[in-house]
């Protein structure tokens, strides 16, 4: 072993001792059964949507049982590091309702600071004492020696690693190692394995159950080369002093973590820690083909969170999402029951879970459905104002014309159109609502008009026109009085404007119905579906292809919200002008 004055000189002579921060970083104060869980990315890229799926369950078995869940930010590793990572990781767990209880760049906590990188002395106290110790020791081989002892490991089908005759650092003199360092030669520090010949180890996993692997037999490196100006440690030590100071009860993390569990464990045995519990979550998955593959951050889109943000799925339906993958029996209750139900690790599988994108637009549409217009309102303005400054700002300046859209066809009190399964798509369901966003009407030899012949589309935009000014006004109390029985060709279209016939002042969906049959029915067109269907070789055609006019006319489509309410909410003027732009 290096004598004790060699070994205090490797680091600064005010470096506190192990016990100081055992004392700093307390034990929490918590309720029997309660977890301290933690996500720890490390910032070397985007976030992935296992991390958001890891952070959401780590999470979710914390606040159940009455605990604590930390995001620590492992940016040990300088070399990788994506400027501006670490912050976002914050944002985007506050976006998806997944923000920490403590930690983060700039969060607040008294077992901080939860980045590494400022948690030096933490590590270097901790690599200290196991070199006080004999478990540790420098080495002072270099990148060639490794390379070549790597390149004799595989030819003869060893494990790669350092042991054995492979680590002659492992049995240099004291005296030789610290004649090495006194000149100057740069080293890093090792952890001396205590088995030269490791067998097996049995572990629990909270997922797994009972595991058993070969253990640890390799000397992995705990502190970087001393060259660097300030020496970091590596994830594997770093986090074990910092599950144990932060008082982490239970490490949920990805199933890839899973082989370097023998020598976390050595490590916690080493620096005299109890180890927490373990469960490691199972690799989400994509099918392909017949097959199944890992999500790939490099070939699929949706393996990246900000993804799901670009798109628009409302944070609580993706975090209802995360944990139907967690707990297959969440996938089909109620947003908010899943919400307020516990994740189970006991419910969780083994096998990576698929990830359905179409499953998470039924669960986007269902919650979008249950909102009010205001809840409704307020979400999508907040999306578009981030992700489509342009809808953001019409909506900004049209609230009471934005709620009239998402409420077009939906009497009072009656559940909501599910034709929204993402914020991105209500510029292209309800964009036609705003003259900004419409633009001028399809032209009348767009194929949107059934194939009839644009002189015939002009007319019939021209003479509806025409009716609607002279005759027709918009009643905002008439929408809900069609008739539930009305003819559904002729309904969404005769539901669309009010009229004011006789003197009245507005019109009701019944009257709309007549000067819609009356129209078609100069065109030669039949009065009702069922007449053109006993007799079509006598009509033009179904009384749809004229409601399809005024409803592609004034929506730009061939589907829409029901049209008496459209209208109601766009207005004479507007209709007008949609309309008489179609007849040229």
């Amino acid at each position: 072993m290096l004598d004790l004055s060699v070994i205090n000189a490797m680091f600064p002579p005010d470096l506190p001792e192990p016990a100081d921060w055992e004392r700093l970083f307390r034990p929490r104060t918590l309720p029997e059964g309660a977890e301290v869980t933690r996500f720890a990315p490390s910032p070397t890229g985007h976030l992935h949507i296992g991390g958001l799926y890891t952070a959401a369950v780590a999470r979710a078995l914390a606040h159940q049982s009455g605990g604590v869940h930390v995001l620590r930010v492992e940016d040990t590793d300088r070399s990788r590091q994506v400027a501006g990572a670490a912050e976002e990781f914050s944002r985007l767990l506050a976006a998806f309702g997944l923000a920490p209880d403590e930690g983060g760049v700039t969060g607040a906590g008294e077992w901080g600071p939860y980045l590494q990188s400022e948690r030096r002395d933490v590590y270097l106290s901790h690599v200290r004492e196991l070199l006080r110790r004999d478990r540790a020791y420098p080495c002072f081989c270099d990148k060639d020696r490794l390379a070549r002892s790597a390149e004799e490991q595989r030819a003869g089908r060893s494990p790669i690693g350092y042991y054995g005759r492979w680590a002659p650092c492992r049995t240099l003199a004291p005296e030789e190692a610290a004649r090495r360092m006194a000149s100057g030669e740069p080293y890093v520090v090792r952890f001396r394995c205590p088995y030269e010949f490791p067998g097996r180890v049995r572990f629990t996993d909270r997922i797994r159950a009972a595991v058993t692997m070969q253990d640890n037999g390799n000397d992995i490196v705990l502190l970087k080369s001393s060259q660097e100006e300030l020496p970091l440690p590596t994830y594997h030590f770093a986090h074990v002093v910092d599950d144990h100071l932060m008082r982490v009860s239970l490490v949920v993390r990805g199933e890839e973590w899973l082989s370097s569990t023998p020598v976390h464990l050595q490590l916690h045995a080493a620096l005299g820690f109890d180890p927490p519990a373990y469960a490691h979550l199972a690799p989400l998955m994509k099918a392909e083909g017949p097959s199944r593959r890992k999500l790939s951050k490099r070939k699929d889109p949706e393996a990246s969170v900000d993804y799901y943000l670009a798109a628009g799925y409302p944070p609580a339906a993706v975090q209802h999402y995360l944990r139907g993958l967690a707990n297959i029996r969440l996938m089909d209750v109620p947003t908010a029951e899943a919400l307020a139900a516990p994740v189970r690790l006991d419910g969780m599988r083994p096998s990576g879970p698929l990830l359905d994108l179409p499953k998470l637009h039924s669960l986007s549409r269902e919650f979008i459905a249950s909102l009010t217009p205001d809840e409704l309102y307020v979400q999508l303005l907040a999306w578009a104002e981030e992700y489509d400054p342009e809808l953001g700002s019409v909506l900004a300046g049209q609230r009471e014309l934005a709620l009239a859209a998402v409420a077009a066809g939906r009497p009072e009190g009656a559940p909501a159109r599910k034709d929204l399964d993402r914020w991105s798509c209500f510029r292209d369901r309800y964009g036609f609502f705003f003259a900004e966003l419409f633009g001028p009407p399809p032209a009348a030899g767009d194929d949107r008009y059934g194939g009839l012949d644009p002189d015939l589309v002009r007319r019939i935009a021209g003479e509806f026109a025409a009716t609607f000014a002279n005759e027709l006004t918009v009643d905002a109390d008439a929408a809900s009085d069609a008739p539930s029985d009305a003819p559904s060709a002729v309904e969404s279209a005769a539901e669309s404007v009010a009229s004011a016939r006789e003197g009245r002042g507005a019109a009701t969906p019944e009257e709309w119905y007549g000067a819609l049959r009356a129209l078609a029915g100069r065109h030669g067109h039949a009065p009702d579906t069922a007449s053109w269907r006993r007799d079509p070789e006598r009509w033009a055609g179904p009384p749809r292809e004229v409601a399809n006019v005024i409803r592609v006319a004034l929506t730009g489509a061939t589907r829409s919200p029901d049209l008496f309410a459209v209208a109601r909410a766009l207005g004479r003027d507007e209709v007008l002008r949609r309309l008489t732009a179609v007849a040229g």
